[in-house]
């Protein structure tokens, strides 16, 4: 397992602490996250979504498995010890019974029902379960789960600081990397391959663009198109390690950057300093939201989710992080979660690049870094950005 028993044991009686609580008498929990958050239990069959996959937490004693058998294995290797199990996929019965089995001895069940959820099972399924178990109230467990997962264990946090670490010493090797004339896609690809030479596990997430004034987007899939002189090259990864996400960014300038690129740079860098000033213990995501947007001034997002100049928009400025690449809360107007020491967070500003003697925008530049919540001042997990963008020599 990526931990030892003892963090999972915590998890759990953190979980039931709140469940008692709360009067919940069960967890019924069903996607990837959830279910290795308890369990343990990691693997890239989750990409199939043939088979459904089910962890109960009980608001006493250990979690219980049902999943289907080509799963047990692995599971067995967990340090859960009831695992049901079922032949998967199945005509009329897809571990149905077995849940109903489980959940027929619970009066208040808890689900993930609320933003950034899902239903991982059929519709069908779900409202056979409901319908069969009339003794049960499903009820919604979301802030429940985003409470527990917010606040990062130190071998949480550990793991996180290292792929952290990982993607830095990538970054690190621009030079040889990138170069002018070279397709946008093989810029991609080289960085990739130089983050499983650091030690990355995994890069699942890898996504960028360039342009002479900033780039169009922040989630686009490499090109052929060449990089040329001028052009603002940023790449954007989430490579893993045991499962756990880094996520950030570097922008990278072929040849001399453009003056009106240069100052966007340093007020993302400085929106980015107001960031790491406000994000204390106490302090709300709405708070340091307005800590950044109040540097960055009409270049970037408000607090509706669009910007005043149609440019610039990616919706927030941050979010958590952890075994999924973006987690709750999210850096924004409306968000008033308050920061706890031992969240794992992002600050992420982002603005268009002006050009004051055209008046008008062309591309944006996306700046971000990964952060702890400490006592004071908060950890970086990554190294910080130089404060100038930095220049790959042209060759």
């Amino acid at each position: 397992m990526d931990f030892e028993p003892a963090e999972f044991e915590h998890r759990t009686e953190r979980a039931q602490q709140l469940m008692r609580a709360q009067g919940l008498d069960a967890l019924f929990l069903m996607s990837e996250p959830e279910v290795r958050y308890f369990s343990g239990f990691r693997t890239l069959f989750w990409q199939s979504p043939t088979r459904p996959w089910f962890v109960i937490v009980p608001s006493s004693g250990k979690p219980i498995a049902v999943v289907p058998e080509i799963g047990a294995p692995l599971m067995q290797q967990t340090w859960l010890d009831d695992i049901r199990t079922w032949s998967s996929p199945h005509s009329d019965d897809d571990g149905i019974s077995l849940v109903q089995s489980v959940l027929e001895h619970f009066s208040t069940v808890g689900m993930m029902m609320g933003r950034e959820s899902q239903l991982r099972m059929p519709l069908t399924d779900f409202q056979t379960l409901r319908f069969n178990l009339t003794r049960t109230r499903f009820v919604d467990a979301s802030p429940l789960i985003a409470a527990l997962r917010f606040v990062k264990s130190e071998a949480e946090i550990a793991l996180i600081s290292a792929i952290c670490s990982i993607a830095c010493n990538a970054f690190d090797q621009a030079s040889s990397l990138f170069s002018v004339g070279q397709p946008l896609r093989e810029s991609f690809a080289n960085f990739k391959m130089e983050l499983l030479r650091q030690g990355a596990e995994d890069v699942p997430y890898l996504v960028g663009g360039a342009g002479q004034l900033g780039y169009g987007d922040v989630i686009s899939p490499p090109d052929a198109t060449p990089l040329q002189d001028g052009d603002v090259l940023m790449l954007d990864t989430g490579a893993t390690l045991n499962g756990y996400f880094c996520d950030f960014d570097r922008n990278f300038s072929i040849g001399e950057p453009n003056d009106a690129v240069k100052r966007a740079h340093e007020i993302l860098w400085l929106a980015t300093e107001a960031g790491l000033a406000a994000a204390r213990p106490g302090a709300t995501c709405s708070e340091i939201f307005h800590a950044m947007q109040q540097v960055i001034g009409d270049g970037g997002s408000d607090n509706t989710g669009s910007s005043s100049n149609g440019n610039g928009n990616v919706g927030r400025l941050g979010h958590g992080l952890g075994i999924q690449l973006t987690e709750t809360p999210s850096l924004i107007d409306w968000d008033h979660t308050i920061m706890e020491e031992g969240a794992v967070m992002t600050l992420e500003p982002s603005m268009a690049v002006p050009i004051s003697d055209a008046g008008q925008n062309v591309g944006i530049l996306v700046h971000e870094e990964n952060i702890v919540i400490r006592d004071g001042q908060p950890q970086l997990l990554t190294r910080r950005a130089p404060r100038q963008m930095v220049n790959v020599e042209l060759s």
